[in-house]
């Protein structure tokens, strides 16, 4: 069947639809699905929406009234997008992953109103989707994991042990969006041996200093961060936090290395230049990504040899160039996930797709060895047109 998959990351720059050609495999209900990449679209976020998303996402107090609204404006959005997408690729779509915004992800216990609990929430209603496109749609995938005892994320690596598994070679998978994270799939590898975890910021960062110090939505190119200095003693400083520290599985977003984070970021610096504020920002990225494949991947018996790079940072020239001087004394070679068949900004649309795929045949699609969970979880919920 025909599966689109729809994106809306932390960044909360905009929309991402994919359109994927999903079976079942030959082995039935116990195999894994094949998966043939069809077409991929972005539709950017109006700029009044994006506002009031990053303002959803940070506020420590919120009209609710307010966020019921952006909860259906958001469906209606997807919904467009979905329209837009079939339009224009003359694909028609049987079935719909909906992963929505997430505006709040705290996938650690903590103690509210006499109870530990861990919560997540992701807003974009599934109801409105599936009556506006006609056909079924499934969203809210995280709840499920975190019912299970995991951290509700990350659910990418069903995707990328799909994809990238051989019997042969070791694969580290890493994905740099608002956050960035890595799936590492040794040689052979069952799904319970993979590990993946966030690593801490991707864009993020980068792109708030930037909108900061330059008023620009991003460093486009990473032009600015390739004209800067790095402050090696700032980097230093920020990987000794407790993020940074904290065996996996963990996960992060807003919460960890948003505005507050920035903020306390920009601080560090001092009196830097701005342009040395974003180059450093930037290599933090690439320095966390490296300095948690030493402290928890290369720690282990299994041997890699790929580095497969996705999400929007693979388009920023001068981030990969710093991740490539990071992994060049590991030995891992750097590829694109476009050398895979897939582009790299399609990825986390497409893998929505495929967990959408699983929900609707009742097959669970969490890695346990990812999230923390306790057992495998069928994700997501349905609401049909």
């Amino acid at each position: 069947m025909i599966v689109a998959g729809v994106m809306s990351g932390t960044s909360a720059d905009g929309i991402n639809v994919a359109l994927v050609r999903v079976t079942a495999s030959s082995a039935g209900q116990r195999g894994t699905p094949h998966l043939h990449f069809l077409a991929h679209a972005e539709y950017p976020y109006p700029k009044q929406v994006r506002r009031a998303v990053l303002g959803a996402m940070n506020s420590t107090s919120a009209c609710v009234a307010d966020l019921a609204r952006l909860n259906f404006l958001l469906a209606e959005l997807y919904a467009d997008a979905l329209l837009a997408t079939q339009h224009r690729f003359r694909l028609k779509a049987e079935l719909v992953g909906c992963h929505g915004q997430t505006l709040y992800h705290q996938g650690e216990a903590a103690r509210f109103l006499g109870r530990k609990i861990a919560v997540t929430w992701q807003t974009g209603e599934g109801a409105v989707v599936a009556a506006r496109v006609g056909i079924p749609v499934v969203s809210d995938f995280r709840p499920a994991d975190i019912a299970a005892g995991g951290k509700g994320a990350p659910l990418v690596p069903f995707l990328d042990y799909l994809l990238y598994r051989d019997s042969r070679v070791g694969r580290i998978v890493q994905n740099i969006g608002g956050i960035a994270n890595f799936t590492a799939i040794p040689a052979g590898a069952s799904p319970n041996r993979v590990l993946a975890f966030d690593t801490g910021p991707g864009n993020m960062v980068i792109d708030a200093v930037t909108q900061r110090l330059f008023g620009k939505q991003y460093d486009r190119d990473g032009r600015i961060a390739g004209s800067g200095v790095v402050l090696d003693n700032v980097i230093r400083d920020v990987l000794r936090g407790p993020f940074f520290r904290r065996k996996p599985p963990k996960t992060a977003g807003r919460e960890e290395f948003g505005r507050e984070f920035m903020e306390e970021y920009i601080r560090r610096c001092g009196r830097a230049d701005k342009r040395d504020i974003v180059a450093t920002a930037t290599a933090l990225t690439a320095r966390a990504i490296a300095d948690a494949l030493r402290r928890f991947a290369l720690q282990q018996t299994d041997t890699y040899r790929d580095f497969i790079v996705s999400g929007g940072g693979a388009n920023n020239p001068t981030l990969m160039a710093m991740l490539a001087n990071e992994l060049q004394p590991i030995g891992l070679q750097i590829h694109s996930s476009d050398e895979f068949g897939l582009p790299s900004e399609a990825k986390e649309a497409v893998a929505f797709a495929v967990l959408a795929f699983q929900t609707w045949n009742r097959k669970p699609s969490n890695l346990p060895s990812a999230t923390g969970a306790k057992r495998p979880a069928i994700l997501g919920k349905i609401s049909y047109a």
